[in-house]
């Protein structure tokens, strides 16, 4: 059974989340403050997947996706915010959420897209996985989901992951964002070009030299991305 972790201060969504969750057949641990999942998290072990509530009365849901994305990089997060201006989902993508959805929403968007991330997880995390990608500077280790670059371990969450993994299995090949949507998101209906752009940014910031100039992961103008392989 999978364990979902909800954020949410506000007790009557907290509880309609919750109780969809558990007819779905998910273990649901509920936090109605960020300290309160901070100390969930810490507590319960095989957490799959984190909604997180962005306005809090604590701290922000932002500060503790990040605190999830410096000790705990398998637990996919989805961000649940009233906001829709595009500077918050940014936000949201650049301190680690795999995710993000927009209040109101229905119950049957948000199922769809916490089974769509546990599939990824579950994807990353496939023991059965045990070929290595070796692309000089990188070594793409699937059974263990890490990526090294010259011998150092990059932190990748299980998205960014998943896109690594994508375009260096694709070599070369020019990939479309509907593909990189399909592949990794599972739809091309539910998400825009925008959560691939700015998780392809976020992995720049780590594997490239200068990030400014990509040698790397290279954008193919109007179209989507490439990996070239290193000198």
């Amino acid at each position: 059974m999978e364990k979902i972790l909800v954020l949410e201060d506000e007790i009557g969504i907290r509880s309609f989340v919750s109780i969809n969750l558990k007819r779905e057949g998910y273990e649901v641990i509920e936090a109605g403050t960020g300290s309160e999942a901070i100390e969930k998290l810490n507590s319960e072990k095989n957490i799959s997947v984190a909604l997180l509530d962005i306005m809090l009365p604590d701290m922000s849901g932002i500060d503790v996706c990040k605190y999830i994305r410096e000790n705990y990089d398998n637990i996919g997060v989805i961000m649940l915010t009233a906001k829709s201006q595009e500077e918050d989902k940014i936000e949201g993508f650049v301190s680690g959420a795999d995710d993000y959805i927009i209040k109101p929403f229905s119950i049957k968007e948000l199922l769809v897209r916490v089974a769509a991330l546990i599939r990824r997880v579950q994807k990353n995390n496939d023991s059965k996985k045990n070929n290595m990608i070796d692309t000089p500077p990188f070594l793409l280790d699937q059974n263990k989901r890490k990526l090294y670059k010259n011998g150092i371990e990059v932190d990748l969450t299980p998205t960014e992951f998943s896109i690594v993994k994508y375009l260096m299995v694709n070599d070369s090949q020019s990939l479309s964002r509907d593909q990189i949507l399909e592949e990794v998101w599972g739809s091309v209906v539910l998400y825009d070009y925008k959560i691939v752009d700015v998780n392809i940014r976020r992995i720049r910031n780590k594997i490239e030299d200068d990030p400014s100039k990509p040698k790397y992961i290279q954008t193919i103008w109007g179209y989507g991305y490439s990996f070239r392989r290193g000198e």
